[in-house]
């Protein structure tokens, strides 16, 4: 059964770390080749990848200045429409 995602916990959660704007670390797997699905959620940010072990998965590490929770909310709803993606 699928978990669901409860934003306005996680919004409380956000805020609680600090004032936006604020420095934010985006962190997802994805399955190899998925990667680029994710660097298109970040245009004009710098992604880091790290593979698997085995090479099926890569993870992935964008940093980038969040203006508000619901910037980060945002982004997190579009990854989970990548097939496969776990956000951390």
């Amino acid at each position: 059964m699928e978990k669901k995602f409860d934003k306005i916990a996680f919004k409380e959660k956000l805020e609680a770390v600090g004032p936006f704007p604020m420095l934010y670390m985006f962190k997802f797997i994805v399955p190899s080749g998925k990667e680029q699905e994710i660097g298109a959620l970040f245009p004009k940010h710098e992604m880091s990848l790290k593979p698997s072990s085995g090479g099926k998965y890569v993870s992935t590490t964008i940093h980038l200045m969040a203006e508000s929770a619901d910037f980060v909310i945002d982004v997190y709803e579009k990854a989970s429409q990548i097939e496969g993606v776990i956000s951390l």
